[in-house]
Order: C-alpha cells, then sequence, then structure tokens
C-alpha cells in the first residue's frame, strides 16, 4: 500500500512539474497513464494543473487541460481560479482562453475578497484588465450584475480596482477603469485609511500619473477621509512635494472631461483620444505653471514639446481654426459640419463643467451657428491648396500667411491661450470671418 501511495505522489510530481515548465508531450504521456491524474491538486496550496498552466503561461497545455473538460473554475486553497492567476501574472493569452471558456468573472478569493478584476488592476496588467472588462461588457454580468457595478466592485476591504491601481501606480490601468466608468470620488472600507478615495490612494503613492488622470476625471481634491484629510494632506506627510503641489485646493482648479454630456460618450474613438489628449495637454499647462518657480518640475510630454510648431509649421497647408488661429481644425460639428481644434472643442464642453446629478444636462452649441450640437466627429482636413483648386483664389496663399505671422508675432502666447482666456462663445462670429469681438487684435479698426 504504501508503495503505491508513493508511486501515485512521484506521478502527481512529474506531472506538475511538466505543467509548469510546458513539456507538452510528457504532460499527454502522464495523462494517458492515468487520467485522474487530472484531478490532483498539490499537498499544500490545493494547485491544480489548471492552476499552474494560467500562472505559468503555458497556453498549450491549458488547452489541453480545458478540452479534456477540466472545470475552468477549480479552486486552490484560498479560493483562487486559474483565471486570477493568470490575471495576476499578466498572461494575457491564458486569460482570453480561459474567458472564452466560460470562467467566472465574479468569483472572490477567501485572501482579501478579491475578483479577477482586483487582481488585474492591483497588479498593472491594462491588458489583462481590457480583456476582463470587454467580456464583462458583453457578457449576462452585464445584463444581471450590471457592468457599472462591476467596474466599482469592491473586495473584502472595501476597495474597487480603482483604488488599487491607484495605490499601485498604475496610470494605465486607472486609465482604463475611468473610462469604463469608475467613481473617481468613491471611499474604501478598511483598505489603506478608512474613507480612502482614490486620489488620497494616489496621493500616498507619490503618482503624478495616476493623481492627473483622476483629476481630468473629476476627482474631488477636498473630499475627506475618516480621519479628516484631504490628499493634499496625505501627499505632505509621505512627502511627495509635487503630488501635493498639484493637489493644493488653492492651487488652479484643472479641466474635467465632460463625460455626463451624450456627445460626448458617443464619441468615436479617434475623436475621443484627440479631445483627452488636448485636455491632458491643458492640464499639464497648468502644472507648470503650478510648479513653477519650486523645487519640483515635470518633463515636457515628447508629443508637445515644440508647441504649436507640431500642428502647425510653414509648409503645412491645412485650415488653421478660426477660434484661436493657432492649431488645426481636427473635430467637425455635426449636424452643421463646422470645424474646430481639439482645444477650442473641449474649451466649449469644459466651459461649464456638467453636474452629474443635474437630471437636465444642457448640451453645449456650435459656437458658429448656434445649434445644439448633436455629435462630434473626427474633421476631414481640407487643405488651402484645395480650396485655391475650387474656388479659383489666388490670395489664399497670402492669407495663410498673414494667419501663420499673426499667430506666432507674440513669442509668449501659448497654443492653450484658447482654452484658458475663452470667455462667452456667444461673441464669436461666423465662420468665414474668424474673429471675436472680445479680442482687439482680430477686430478691424476704422
Amino acid at each position: 500500500m504504501g508503495q503505491g501511495l508513493s508511486c501515485r505522489s512521484s506521478h502527481e510530481h512529474g506531472l506538475f512539474s511538466a505543467v509548469q515548465t510546458g513539456d507538452l508531450e510528457t504532460v499527454e504521456a502522464f495523462l494517458e497513464r492515468d487520467p485522474t491524474l487530472l484531478h490532483h491538486t498539490t499537498v499544500y496550496d490545493r494547485q491544480s494543473a489548471l492552476h499552474i498552466a494560467s500562472a505559468n503561461g503555458q497556453i498549450e497545455i491549458l488547452s489541453l487541460l480545458l478540452e479534456r473538460s477540466v472545470n475552468p473554475d477549480v479552486l486552490n486553497r484560498h479560493k483562487q481560479t486559474p483565471l486570477m492567476l493568470a490575471a495576476m501574472h499578466g498572461k494575457i493569452s491564458c486569460v482570453r482562453m480561459l474567458l472564452e471558456m466560460g470562467a467566472n468573472i465574479l468569483m472572490f478569493d477567501s485572501l482579501n475578497g478579491r475578483t479577477c478584476l482586483h487582481y488585474a488592476a492591483y497588479y498593472g496588467h491594462s491588458d489583462c484588465l481590457q480583456a476582463i472588462l470587454s467580456t464583462a461588457h458583453s457578457s449576462h454580468v452585464a445584463v444581471s450584475w450590471g457592468f457599472a457595478r462591476f467596474v466599482n466592485i469592491r473586495d473584502g476591504r472595501g476597495a474597487t480596482p480603482l483604488h488599487l491601481a491607484a495605490r499601485q501606480r498604475r496610470p494605465e490601468c486607472v486609465h482604463i477603469l475611468l473610462d469604463s466608468g469608475a467613481l473617481p470620488c468613491a471611499s474604501t472600507g478598511g483598505y489603506g485609511c478608512p474613507g480612502s478615495t482614490p486620489l488620497h490612494l494616489a496621493a500616498r503613492g507619490g503618482s503624478l500619473e495616476c493623481i492627473r488622470e483622476l483629476l481630468a476625471w473629476g476627482a474631488d481634491r477636498l473630499q475627506r477621509d475618516a480621519s479628516g484629510r484631504i490628499p493634499y494632506v496625505v501627499a505632505l506627510k509621505h512627502k511627495h512635494g509635487a503630488c501635493a503641489a498639484l493637489l493644493n485646493p488653492s492651487s488652479a482648479e484643472p479641466l474635467v472631461w465632460p463625460s455626463p454630456l451624450k456627445f460626448i460618450s458617443e464619441l468615436n474613438q479617434e475623436a475621443k483620444e484627440l479631445l483627452e489628449q488636448a485636455l491632458m495637454e491643458a492640464n499639464r499647462e497648468r502644472e507648470k505653471n503650478i510648479l513653477k518657480g519650486t523645487a519640483y518640475s515635470l518633463p515636457s510630454p515628447s508629443h508637445s514639446d515644440s508647441g504649436a510648431d507640431d500642428n502647425v509649421s510653414e509648409g503645412s497647408d491645412s485650415e488653421l481654426c478660426c477660434i484661436c488661429f493657432e492649431q488645426v481644425c481636427t473635430i467637425e460639428v455635426q449636424n452643421c459640419g463646422h470645424q474646430m481644434c481639439a482645444q477650442c472643442t473641449l474649451a466649449l464642453c469644459c466651459h461649464n463643467k456638467p453636474n452629474p446629478t443635474t437630471a437636465c444636462l444642457t448640451p453645449p452649441v456650435c459656437p458658429f451657428c448656434r445649434s445644439t450640437i448633436a455629435r462630434l466627429v473626427v474633421a476631414k482636413i481640407k487643405s488651402y491648396n484645395d480650396i485655391d483648386h475650387d474656388n479659383g483664389d489666388n490670395c489664399s496663399s497670402k492669407t495663410r500667411k498673414s494667419r501663420r505671422s499673426r499667430n506666432f508675432s507674440n513669442e509668449g502666447s501659448s497654443s492653450f491661450k484658447g482654452l484658458s482666456a475663452m470667455g462667452s462663445f456667444g461673441k464669436i462670429g461666423g465662420r468665414g470671418s474668424g474673429r471675436i469681438a472680445a479680442e482687439n487684435e482680430w477686430v478691424d479698426k476704422p
């Protein structure tokens, strides 16, 4: 009898070692000899072959095991599923295969009461996080449980995936979660200091990128935790000076992504990326002004190091925005067809920050024709050469050079002047005139 137990133990050890190293032929040989090994686990952690294959990214062996009708939600000692381990270790191919085989994304472990979404956010595997969210959006979870509820699911200590991503300095995961409907002002239970928001935890971790994302999506700098501390105080306590400067309530308010607006939620991906980039660049300009003269400085983003010259060069034939005369028109308003640059479009949407608690949100109107904005799309850029060909206007090149000379005559002008100085859009004239009555330099004097 003892000899039989020893033989079986040896076979189990050999199977688990082969699974870990990816030796497919050895695994097949063991299972042909003794099919019951499929259901055996390690002695202490109760890890099955499916757990080991998922954690080590052995996709071929994982496929072999799943083909033999192994339960994809088998549990180990801590009630962790293979999907949790694959998300923990960032094995995206295993995550996708388990999701395709119907792995349950709503299972909680017994360590911290966390799901696979918590694991992906905590360890910063944005591809795994996106795969899980995509499955949740298209599966029965969105119908029975609710997608927004799943995105904001709490672990045993009251932390959402956004809390974990912010605390662990995972800006990509923070962005994905916020874009999927994570609540930026949700408070924790016992995770960190009780009552902490994601902004408190990002301040504690000292992540400028996470703080920037949270502020851009409406995180409240004045919200207090259970100890009465605002994120600014938390950043000071942990000696994160640059973070504290941005979180100081006396500093300028950041621009906030106007997500409650209907036409913003219906943006196509390309237009959304343009507007999000404009918002983050505008907030970077704000950060530079806040940190100017302090011991802290922020590196300039690579895509905007040369300022407005990147968008409008001397060799460019693209049509300039008729509001700021600095950026190329990249956004088109539907149904009227008027075009603006992303910066001016964003300033229009963020001029009056929408309140999510308001029953009726009044959408902004087109600054040129005053019609309600139904949708924003990426503009089809029309060059001045095309306009010359269509209209036979030989003076267009002179007009273009004149606009550029006025645009760059002031060396101290910022490419975000339209965002900060733009007041009422009611004073903007027609698209063809390109004049703003509030700015005297654009008005012809008699």
